[in-house]
């Protein structure tokens, strides 16, 4: 789409998955894209493939996105090399499987350093660049950002402070015409769609292996979510939220606990 033509787009987890998804989509509708991982071979393969496909310069940027001093070389460096920045997409996260007290304390503080230091630390450092073009700030979260399921782990507690990040973001910056919006897709489709939480859900209930913990939801294909993801950031939407039909149980939840838990409890 015209509106992403020539415009400089940050996309953090960006070597594969929907990271990947998204940088593709980015650079057919023009923008420039810098892609950030911490492995650096992987890193230099994943831009390698996009500029192949693309015939235009993709930058890799190496970094730890969990941790303050890299994500200010990282942003230094982008500084340096394009002195620019239209959009962040902070797509860096890690899923779960398990029961919520049985999670030791370091695995949750590392869920809680990938789902929501990351988007903060990288937030705080591209304000600068952000505020000269009144850029936008993308969080990709998670249906688990807004409500949560059984054996979900330490998945939703460390999802859910997005959904406040964002909404306190919005708030804070729309004077100075920086567009904050988060994201809450339900499960995407996937090659492991079925075997990616064997390991962590061994002596769980069968439904936890599942995408979504056994939520009975149709998987969305990724490409057509990063479609969406580009139109509804051009449109400077506050959310976009997939199925849309979720809006409503989010509503319910609202409005009265009790029915909500029940539709869950009903849908799982």
């Amino acid at each position: 789409m015209k509106y992403w033509r020539d415009k400089t787009v940050l996309i953090t987890g960006g070597t594969a998955g929907f990271g990947y998804r998204l940088a593709n989509q980015f650079l057919l509708s023009g923008a420039r894209v810098a892609i950030v991982g911490r492995n650096q071979t992987n890193l230099d393969q994943a831009a390698g493939k996009l500029e192949e496909l693309h015939d235009r310069e993709v930058l890799p940027l190496t970094a730890d996105v969990t941790q303050a001093a890299d994500v200010d070389r990282l942003f230094l460096t982008l500084t340096e090399r394009w002195g620019q920045l239209d959009a962040l997409v902070n797509n860096v996260g890690k899923s779960d499987r398990g029961r919520l007290l049985d999670t030791p304390a370091e695995k949750l503080q590392d869920l809680w350093a990938a789902n929501t230091l990351s988007t903060f630390l990288c937030t705080q450092a591209a304000l600068p660049l952000l505020r000269m073009t009144r850029g936008h700030v993308i969080a990709i979260g998670s249906l688990a950002a807004k409500s949560a399921t059984s054996f979900l782990g330490g998945y939703a507690m460390s999802k859910f402070p997005l959904a406040a990040f964002c909404q306190q973001l919005r708030y804070e910056l729309a004077e100075e015409g920086i567009h904050v919006m988060l994201v809450c897709p339900g499960p995407m489709s996937r090659d492991d769609a079925g075997q990616r939480y064997d390991d962590l859900a061994e002596d769980l209930p069968e439904k936890a292996r599942r995408p979504g913990a056994g939520v009975r939801l149709k998987l969305i294909d990724a490409e057509r979510l990063a479609d969406k993801v580009l139109v509804a950031a051009a449109k400077r939407s506050p959310e976009l939220v997939l199925p849309a039909k979720s809006k409503l149980l989010f509503a319910i939840m609202q409005w009265s606990p009790w029915l909500g838990d029940w539709i869950l409890r009903r849908m799982t």
